[in-house]
């Protein structure tokens, strides 16, 4: 996100020159670096006003332009105002340097104003960083071919290269980034794959099942559903030996993630139906918290249904299932019997007398 931000803060930045361009074309250079430092001067009121705040950047830029103009204008040398884009390449390239290659990643910490308390997973925070390389090395580049065609190269090729070859280079980076994402994860194209969300619950992204559940950094969502009869005993699963996670071990009736594109409410559902076969049944949403192991974290959405129906477990799904006395639960917590999903829910609904 802070790269298409970067990418839209230069915009500013470059119109002057093209006024520039175009009065110099008409007029000549005198008149166009008046046009150009009036503009920029205007550009930076109307911000003014419409944010009623000064935008850092914008001022920097007009100052600049302001101070390059007038010493232009008065030796009636162009050379001062054609090197702005110069100047300005060595500032954002030493922000974008600084953040790269230092422990201070002054753009890391101003994205969040832009992104609120969202963490970047270990993987998205390196492909962040990378990104950053990337436009440093572009920018730089960028900055020296301005200041060697200032001097160096003709009047057409240098406004080639302050404007349009920029837009170029971004353009031609932001489609490679584009082509790379949608090939990167190309191993897992057959494979299920799930939301990642924050603390709150709000999707920030998505991600393979088997890269989620080999980093713990990775919050996805997951749904529980505790079943308790009239005799307040529980239903609980038993996992199957073939289970990456906790095999062998009981569990809460129901379990399972939320898919991409699916509410709680349905993977709830589904999940129910798919597990022991359960429909048409009323739950109660009891809380959210997160639970973390070595490989995985997750946001659990605990809840609760009382059913004496039918409950039909599904032998691909659950190798058994059965209704536990809560005495029997209590001297069986702590000894791994359990999954520490469900000893967590069970500690949960029993503080809360709900069973």
């Amino acid at each position: 996100m802070i790269k298409y931000e970067l990418f839209r803060k230069l915009l500013p930045g470059l119109l002057p020159l093209v006024v520039y361009i175009l009065i110099d074309e008409l007029y000549g250079t005198a008149a166009g670096l008046v046009v150009a430092v009036s503009f920029g001067t205007a550009q930076l009121a109307f911000i003014y006003f419409r944010k009623k705040s000064l935008d850092k950047f914008t001022l920097f830029d007009t100052l600049l332009i302001v101070v390059l103009g007038a010493i232009s204008y008065i030796l009636e040398n162009a050379l001062f105002f054609k090197l702005k884009p110069a100047l300005i390449g060595i500032v954002l390239a030493a922000l974008l340097g600084v953040s790269a290659f230092s422990k201070f990643n002054i753009l890391a910490l101003t994205s969040k104003r832009y992104m609120g308390n969202i963490n970047l997973a270990e993987e998205q925070l390196r492909e962040f960083n990378r990104g950053i390389k990337v436009l440093f090395y572009i920018v730089l580049a960028h900055t020296l071919l301005v200041a060697y065609s200032a001097f160096y190269m003709s009047k057409e090729a240098w406004s080639f290269i302050s404007t349009v070859l920029l837009y170029l280079l971004f353009a031609g980076y932001f489609m490679f980034e584009l082509l790379r994402k949608k090939f990167r994860y190309f191993p897992y194209r057959n494979e299920e794959w799930l939301p990642l969300v924050d603390k709150d619950g709000n999707i920030i992204g998505k991600a393979p099942r088997t890269v989620i559940h080999k980093d713990p950094s990775m919050l996805h969502p997951v749904v529980h559903l505790m079943l308790v009869n009239k005799k307040n005993h529980l239903f609980l699963q038993k996992r199957s030996l073939n289970r990456p996670s906790q095999p062998g071990k009981w569990d809460a009736a129901v379990t399972g993630h939320v898919s991409v594109n699916e509410n709680i409410e349905t993977a709830l559902n589904r999940e129910s139906e798919e597990e022991i076969g359960l429909k048409n049944f009323k739950a109660v949403a009891v809380c959210k918290y997160i639970i973390k192991s070595d490989n995985e974290s997750q946001l659990v959405f605990l809840h609760l249904t009382k059913y004496d129906g039918e409950i039909k477990v599904n032998p691909e799904e659950v190798d058994e299932g059965r209704f536990w006395k809560i005495s029997e639960i209590n001297k069986d917590l702590g000894t791994g019997v359990f999954t520490p999903g469900f000893e967590t829910d069970f500690k949960i609904l029993r503080d809360n007398r709900l069973i």
